[in-house]
């Protein structure tokens, strides 16, 4: 054909020759480019035998990670939350209260730490909360007298208490081994520092304070009142008092009153 008996002219560059693809490959390059392609083989065949290996191993590590960044779920609801307040009487034991409330669906077991547990001591110490129960709980403490160049008003304790909590199944006894036994399900809900109040001065916090003392003080009495007897009444040597009895002893005295009338 006259397009392939044509001969280029002098000048005339091939058209085939300005195509890179069309070019044969100097050694050199050709061994890098089959190196950089045998390098990438491997890669994806490591990676593919690294996810095959382990499917969730990336997005477990990450989801464990994101677990322990997290802050742990609180299972009790505390009122105050973050203080404790005292009457500031220096040289008297003083009380403050707390209001422990179960906010979890399941049964809580709470327990009382502190800082200072010769000056310091917690009325009850620990317990088990059912779901939705709540309990005041009383907090003494002997309070220190101010250095000599610390006024009354700056007066402050270094005493914290720490209230920590563990999910337990219904019926469980409480003991303080507990928290001992099973240390890797503990949390820590609050970490409380102590507050000293002007105890001749009004304020909010004073009077809330004197109210759930109030409060823990009854609940505290009707916990010494002997239980309620449902059953039959017992007096004198063990004479039974019932009802019926009582009733039937009547009408038999009545019906003998009757006999004698019509005789």
């Amino acid at each position: 054909m006259a397009i392939a008996d044509r001969t280029p002219k002098p000048g005339e560059r091939k058209v085939f020759g300005i195509c890179p693809f069309w070019q044969s490959s100097s050694p050199s390059a050709s061994a890098s480019s089959t190196q950089n392609l045998h390098n990438s083989t491997n890669y994806h065949d490591r990676s593919r035998h690294l996810d095959d290996g382990n499917p969730r191993g990336r997005s477990g590590s990450v989801s464990s990670v994101a677990r322990s960044l997290l802050p742990a779920r609180r299972r009790l609801r505390l009122d105050p939350p973050n203080n404790l307040y005292f009457p500031n009487e220096p040289g008297k034991q003083v009380r403050s209260a707390v209001r422990l409330k179960n906010s979890s669906r399941s049964h809580v077991a709470f327990k009382f730490q502190t800082t200072e547990p010769k000056s310091c001591y917690m009325r009850p110490p620990g317990g088990i909360l059912a779901p939705g129960e709540s309990i005041i709980a009383t907090v003494f403490k002997f309070v220190e007298h101010p250095e000599a160049n610390e006024k009354p008003q700056d007066h402050k304790s270094k005493a914290k208490f720490k209230i920590v909590s563990l999910k337990v199944k219904a019926g469980t006894e409480y003991v303080p081994e507990l928290f001992d036994e099973l240390k890797d399900q503990v949390t820590v809900e609050r970490v409380l520092r102590v507050v000293f109040l002007d105890a001749e001065r009004p304020s909010p916090a004073m009077e809330k304070l004197k109210h759930q003392l109030a409060e823990a003080e009854a609940a505290l009495e009707n916990c010494k009142k002997p239980p309620v007897e449902t059953g039959p009444r017992v007096v004198g040597d063990g004479l039974v008092i019932d009802e019926w009895k009582e009733r039937r002893e009547r009408y038999l005295a009545r019906q003998q009153v009757e006999a004698v009338d019509t005789k």
